[in-house]
């Protein structure tokens, strides 16, 4: 495996949220400071700028390079802690039964989605759904989500799920039906706590277990045999 960079950038879905926010505390700030007394421009500025600085910090957006040499390899598609390891019948697209490894994110990990392994994109698709909290089992199935379907070079397919979250209410995906599935390369983005669950092959060789923190496009989950 060949070394890893890290650098901080602010990702492009939060760039337009910023803005607006940077406009709308200045303004409030400028009316509470010509209409309140001191003690109350203070605590305002003070909120104001807390505020400001966790929505920067959740759409903050490292640039993480990971060089393998086993095309087999699972990394990690985002950031969080394991919470499922587990056998389970997946009936959106394979109908089959399929190991589930699921990553719940929480609004303090980084929101971006990595591609897990490199293959051909074969589904796309987005479904609407309730807002459960995205640590719940049946947030899978119920809650608004996103799945996509690689195949790998192999003729092995996997599928990635974007789950909305009690917070989360916009699921973006920029995997494409027909389209190239690259490591290093962002396939989604999932705003304000949310969880991802991978749907491997049973034989699938897992190198984490429940509970374990990851790091997207950095961890190493495992390898398909």
């Amino acid at each position: 495996m060949g070394k890893q960079q890290r650098h901080q950038r602010i990702h492009r879905e939060g760039i337009g949220i910023i803005l607006c926010l940077l406009f709308l505390i200045l303004a409030v700030n400028v009316l509470v400071y010509i209409y309140t007394p001191n003690w109350v421009v203070a605590i305002t500025i003070l909120l104001s700028s807390a505020l400001l600085i966790f929505v920067t910090y959740f759409f903050r957006n490292p640039l993480r390079i990971i060089e393998v040499k086993d095309p087999n390899l699972l990394i990690a598609p985002a950031d969080g802690r394991i919470v499922v390891i587990e056998p389970t019948m997946e009936n959106e697209y394979f109908h089959d039964h399929r190991l589930q490894v699921s990553i719940f994110m929480s609004p303090f990990n980084v929101h971006a989605n990595w591609y897990p392994i490199e293959g051909t994109v074969l589904v796309s698709e987005h479904q609407n759904g309730s807002h459960k909290g995205a640590w719940l089992p049946k947030s899978s199935t119920e809650n608004e989500r996103s799945l996509v379907v690689i195949e790998t070079q192999n003729k092995v397919q996997l599928a990635v799920r974007q789950i909305a979250g009690a917070m989360a209410r916009r699921i973006v995906t920029y995997a494409k039906a027909g389209g190239k599935a690259h490591r290093n390369e962002h396939f989604g983005f999932i705003k304000f706590g949310s969880r991802v669950d991978l749907y491997l092959p049973l034989d699938t060789e897992i190198f984490v277990k429940v509970g374990e923190p990851v790091k997207g496009n950095e961890t190493i989950l495992g390898r398909i045999n």
